[in-house]
Parts: structure tokens; C-alpha cells; sequence
């Protein structure tokens, strides 16, 4: 595995990282599986594990995933862990909640829940409307500077949010929706370059439920086949050589998938094949 340096914080990762959202949510498998899935990324040397606290089924069972990540990553010292808040889970629905008041104390039921005395990667989930942006990322600079959390990300921003938030305190990742398919953070993506931050695109195989299908896609089947890679390999492949600063982080919640994904690191794609690439969104 190759590494790529997260941002600002100078510190070197694997460049695929894992998503661990699909061990908590609807259709997870056994914990054991789960944390066969996270044992299998380790092996092929990721580094990087991407989790929230509201990974689970419904608001009760908040920190669930988080848990699951710290049984499996208790002797792994090499494993960073970015973790999220900002959303809550009533009956199983997504509802943002930004108040300065709920994300210390999200914070600080992450960190039971990672058993950590702070959290390398701790990252606003969702701008919420009802919240005033720069009070909630207010919250995360003194969290920081309690020792609480060592770097600062953000999920599900704009240009014009990342920039109000770099006026209150440093960011070192982004975390927005982008796929071969998705290009709508692009923006965004220009601004993590410009400015040295790790963009972490989230649904890099357009999510889950849609994985499995990007074999249909003839564009990416036929580079899949000349190349002896899966499809699912071709499209990480792509968001690596889009951007330096691109750090996938694909959702597994079973070993040999992850494990697939992991062996995009080593793939180089053509000129030709990215060209076809591009110009399928």
C-alpha cells in the first residue's frame, strides 16, 4: 500500500483508508465479521479508519460503530481513527444537530467509545441550519484546545463554509460525496488543493447498495476487463490519480471487499482509460 500525507497534519497514511459505516447501519453484519473486515484492512496496510458516532441504527445505540473500530484497533498503535458529530439517529432517520453544547458532549462520548485520550481526526458532520456555522466549529477549536481532539475536519461543506471555517481555526480534511460519477464537490476539491487539505470523498464507489453494480457501467467494465482489475479497483484507481490530495475511504463491512479495494493502490491507470473516466459524469 502507498502512503499519502493527510493534509496539513504532516502525518503519512495508507492512501485507500476504510469506511466502517457499513459494519453499524441496516444490513450489518455479525460483529465478528466486522471486525474480520477491519483485521483485513490492516493486512493489506491501511492505516486510515473513518467512523461516527452516529453509525448505528437509531439514536440509543449512538456510538456503536466507534466501539466495534476500538475492540478491533486495540493493539493496532499504527491505526489512526477519524470520527465524526453533528448527526443524531432518531427511529433510524439522519437529523443534523450542530449546538456547541451537543458536540462536547459527542465528543466526549466519542472518546469513551474509542477508548482514547484524544481523537486524532474529529470532524463536523453537517452544517446545521437551525446552528449558527461558526459557533459549532467554535466548539470544535476549544475541543482542540481542551487536548480533546489533535486535528479539525469537516463533512458535507461548501467553498464558502470551508473558507469561514479556516478564519476560526487551521482544517486539515474534508469530507464530501465524490465518484467517478459525482463530480459535485469539485469545487471544493480545488480549494482542498490550493490549500493543502486532504479531501476524503465519501461514496467512492457511489455508495452503499451501489458497489456491487458499477461492473454495469460499460465504461468502467471494459477497463475492469483489458486491465484484470475489478471495477470497483478501476474507480478508486480514478480518484487517485484525480487529485494528491484524494484519500478514498470505500465502506466495507466484509473482508474480501475491503481487501479488494485496498489493491487500487497499486493500480496506474492510462491516459486513455482516465480520459474515458472523465468524460463518463
Amino acid at each position: 500500500m502507498k502512503n499519502r500525507v493527510l493534509g496539513t497534519t504532516g502525518v503519512s497514511v495508507g492512501e485507500i483508508g476504510m469506511g466502517c459505516m457499513p459494519i453499524s447501519v441496516h444490513g450489518r453484519p455479525s460483529e465478528e465479521t466486522g471486525i474480520e473486515a477491519i483485521n483485513a484492512a490492516l493486512e493489506a496496510g491501511i492505516t486510515l479508519f473513518d467512523t461516527a458516532d452516529s453509525y448505528c441504527l437509531e439514536t440509543a445505540e449512538m456510538g456503536h460503530n466507534e466501539q466495534v473500530l476500538a475492540k478491533a484497533l486495540k493493539n493496532h498503535p499504527e491505526a489512526y481513527v477519524a470520527t465524526k458529530g453533528g448527526l443524531l439517529r432518531p427511529e433510524g432517520q439522519w437529523e443534523t444537530d450542530g449546538r456547541p453544547q451537543r458536540l462536547r458532549e459527542a465528543c466526549e462520548a466519542s472518546l469513551k467509545a474509542l477508548d482514547r485520550d484524544d481523537i486524532f481526526l474529529y470532524q463536523f458532520h453537517h452544517p446545521d441550519l437551525k446552528v449558527n456555522f461558526a459557533d459549532s466549529i467554535g466548539a470544535l477549536a476549544d475541543l482542540q484546545r481542551a487536548g480533546k481532539i489533535v486535528h479539525i475536519g469537516l463533512s458535507n461543506v461548501t467553498v464558502e463554509e470551508l473558507d469561514e471555517a479556516l478564519s476560526i481555526v487551521p482544517i486539515v480534511s474534508v469530507q464530501n460525496r465524490m465518484n467517478v460519477f459525482d463530480r459535485s464537490s469539485a469545487a471544493v476539491l480545488r480549494r482542498c488543493e490550493e490549500l493543502g487539505i486532504a479531501f476524503l470523498p465519501y461514496s467512492p464507489l457511489n455508495g452503499m447498495g451501489q458497489a456491487g453494480k458499477l461492473g454495469d457501467n460499460k465504461v468502467l467494465a471494459a477497463i475492469a476487463a483489458e486491465n484484470s482489475l475489478s471495477p470497483q479497483q478501476v474507480a478508486l484507481a480514478w480518484l487517485l490519480q484525480h487529485s494528491p490530495v484524494i484519500l478514498p475511504i470505500p465502506g466495507a463491512s466484509r473482508a474480501k471487499n475491503i481487501v479488494n479495494s485496498a489493491g487500487a493502490s497499486a493500480v496506474t491507470l492510462s491516459a486513455a482509460d482516465i480520459e474515458q473516466l472523465n468524460a463518463i459524469a
